[in-house]
């Protein structure tokens, strides 16, 4: 049984994906995190605040939301009280990271895929170079020169971005002038009507009104700027692909709640229970309330010392081991898993446990696909946009940003909130005026985590699994699945048949 290992560029981070292929179709599939970095060791010792400068560098892309979990770890150990402008000016700089971020990863890292030679006999092939061909295509240099005005806003806000620390216990640091904020709402509006025409090619209101499958159906074929747009071109060329029903995993799927909506605001979340993106666990097609406590990090499979089963983060240890010939564990990440399931964090599980209409109809028909994920990835901005216009229209230049909650004092908090790729979650003890434990799960532990105790495939794991490959040299399956996942790593990788190497390959740079 052939087993191959693809390299997974065009993602963050270092990442090996093996696979064994019976038939031309995945059998079984294993996700390796191939880089320590230890984070939680590092903090270990220092000054509560520390946490606030440091933590923000464990990601270059969502930094942003790194430094929202170890802010709000924070405000419940210090039980800070912050104030509404805080909060949407929290929430602002954090989706203004979101909204550019989708819209690189739909169109610079997984349409590059679009390209690959193995789809040359595709009606749509060279209309998809025309837009997607590395450092070249129409929609690769135009999303290039757009998105990053995004980002101002948070360099705005923020002082700067990446890493900035601009959030503290009890509120953020200063109140953006009214002229600050104007720029901000302008740069807003400005990257909002470049998305209506570049990606929807129409309004935003318009598409929301899709509400199903039929709906979006009739949306393509209503106005040839739909067909044309981005979403429209990615709908027709994903059908060719296959994507919608590649890549559908266990059906778990997790958000822990993020966007709180502030005291006074005319934003409405889904559920009016107090989040823009509401916490709950979709499971069998039932979704129950978020339990914090329900969640557990195994290490069976992870290179760091062992324990029994899984440990809730409070009580969990971050020790590195790997002897590098045991064979058993094979991964950096540890496998959270969520009352003892693997659980998929990200856009489309946000979508469906939001309720949204359309992604919920996608999944009820095929199934949390490649597609389903990449679709709700695409059409987040239209919701997100919205509200964050709303926000700094609400906010005012001379407003309470900030309320002392005095010194941190020793004590446990727990920050959760949702990055790009889903759920960031941050658990801190304070003993003694010092850091005595920090644990981070990201949201690729969630998705690309190894198996667990009991030996269940992480999400990305199983949704690799009957994925057919067509050509074992060039395997742009399952990549296709992989970066659907929007993983946080990066490797080079070699191909093993029988267990013995048998070259190195690249995938997916395109012809």
């Amino acid at each position: 049984m052939p087993t191959i290992q693809v390299p997974m560029n065009r993602v963050e981070g270092d990442l090996e994906v093996k696979a064994e292929i019976e038939d031309g179709v995945v059998t079984r599939a294993w996700c390796t995190g191939t880089m320590y970095r230890g984070f939680e060791r590092l903090m270990i010792g220092r000054g509560p605040l520390d946490g606030l400068v440091i933590t923000p560098r464990v990601c270059g892309i969502c930094t942003t939301s790194h430094l929202t979990a170890a802010v709000l770890a924070l405000d419940e150990i210090a039980h800070a009280d912050v104030p509404p402008d805080a909060v949407r000016l929290r929430n602002v700089a954090l989706m203004a990271e979101h909204s550019q971020s989708d819209v690189r990863q739909a169109t610079l890292m997984y349409a590059a895929d679009f390209v690959n030679p193995a789809h040359r006999d595709l009606p749509l092939f060279e209309e998809a170079v025309r837009r997607f061909a590395a450092f070249q295509g129409t929609t690769v240099l135009d999303v290039v020169r757009e998105t990053k005005k995004l980002l101002e806003i948070v360099a705005i806000v923020g002082g700067q971005w990446p890493h900035s620390s601009f959030m503290v216990p009890g509120g953020i640091v200063s109140m953006p002038s009214e002229s600050d904020l104007a720029q901000c709402r302008m740069i807003l509006r400005n990257y909002s009507k470049w998305y209506e025409r570049r990606l929807l090619g129409c309004s935003i209101d318009r598409f929301n009104a899709v509400r199903s499958l039929a709906d979006l159906d009739a949306w393509l074929d209503e106005k040839k700027e739909h067909a044309d747009s981005e979403l429209g071109f990615f709908i027709r060329y994903a059908r060719q692909l296959g994507l919608t029903d590649m890549g559908v995993g266990h059906g778990n799927f997790l958000s822990v709640g993020s966007l709180p909506i502030p005291e006074g605001s005319s934003v409405k979340g889904p559920g009016g229970n107090g989040y823009l993106v509401p916490a709950g666990f979709l499971r069998e097609g039932t979704i129950s309330p978020f339990d914090p406590m329900g969640i557990a990090e195994h290490v069976a499979r992870s290179w760091f010392v062992d324990y029994d089963g899984g440990r809730h983060p409070f009580e969990g240890v971050t020790l590195p081991y790997a002897s590098g010939d045991e064979g058993v564990k094979y991964s950096w990440a540890k496998a959270p898993r969520y009352q003892g399931h693997p659980a998929e964090t990200g856009p489309v599980a946000e979508l469906l446990i939001a309720g949204h209409p359309l992604i919920t109809d996608l999944v009820a028909a095929h199934g949390a696909s490649a597609f389903a994920r990449q679709l709700a990835r695409m059409i987040r901005p239209a919701i997100n946009m919205p509200a964050m216009d709303t926000w700094l229209q609400e906010a005012t230049g001379d407003g309470d940003c900030y309320r002392s909650p005095g010194e941190v004092p020793d004590g446990d908090g727990a920050g959760m909130c949702h990055a790009g790729r889903g759920a960031v979650g941050h658990w801190v003890k304070i003993r003694d005026g010092a850091v005595a434990s920090y644990q981070i799960i990201t949201p690729t532990a969630w998705n690309a985590s190894p198996r667990d105790s009991a030996d269940v495939p992480g999400p990305m794991e199983q949704a690799l699994v009957g994925t057919r490959v067509k050509d074992l040299e060039n395997p742009v399956e399952l990549g296709h699945v992989v970066r659907s996942f929007d993983p946080c790593l990066v490797c080079t990788v070699h191909t093993l048949r029988g267990g013995r190497s048998a070259g190195q390959l690249r995938v997916g740079l395109g012809p």
